[in-house]
């Protein structure tokens, strides 16, 4: 679900035009960046759904801090919390919802390993609505998020390109950027080219 999250960054920012887009796809990322680490030192791992070699969509994700319920929107609270001081409050709260729409989107996907509790505290029943195992539709809703992040981004950035009668190349450079990197994200992770 990469490339999807950046696609709703990109639409969030035709939305909200004040938050940089730059700090919008970190927030969309930004729990897998603390993902990272964690899974470095094997506190939080992955591992192949049986009968599979793990490639996009195959793997059972034991990531019980970083996409615990409570522990996605903590890390969230604190990312908005980090940009208030900097950018007001308006920012600090899109910035936070966008850092726990991460959580959503992997909901849709990810098969049942996102506990509630961090850690899987009480071993509660695990959450994920499994649309990882329909691979031609966990792609083509990926797909559908960087189309519509594009376009969305485009006519936001156009409108205000016409308004400043300066900028409408860089618009257009920059959605296009985002429907070429996005996609070029979702064919190496459908394919797993990229690892």
């Amino acid at each position: 679900m990469i490339a999807g999250h950046f696609g709703f960054a990109a639409i969030v920012k035709s939305r909200e035009p004040q938050v940089p887009l730059w700090s919008l796809m970190l927030a969309t990322v930004w729990l897998d960046i603390v993902f990272i680490p964690l899974l470095v030192m094997k506190i939080e791992t992955f591992k192949p759904v049986p009968g599979t070699l793990g490639g996009y969509g195959e793997n059972i994700i034991y990531a019980d801090y970083t996409h615990s319920l409570l522990g996605a929107l903590a890390l969230s609270a604190v990312f908005g919390l980090i940009f208030a001081p900097f950018w007001g409050k308006r920012c600090a709260i899109v910035l936070g919802l966008v850092s726990f729409s991460h959580w959503l989107l992997d909901l849709i996907v990810h098969r049942h390993d996102m506990p509630i509790l961090p850690g899987n505290l009480g071993r509660l029943p695990t959450l994920g609505f499994g649309l990882w195992q329909l691979k031609a539709a966990s792609v083509l809703l990926e797909l559908l998020l960087v189309l519509l992040g594009a376009w969305y981004y485009w006519r936001a950035a156009r409108v205000v390109a016409t308004a400043t009668q300066r900028g409408r190349r860089r618009a257009i450079v920059a959605a296009v950027l985002i429907l070429l990197c996005g996609v070029i994200v979702l064919a190496l992770d459908a394919t797993g080219i990229a690892g």
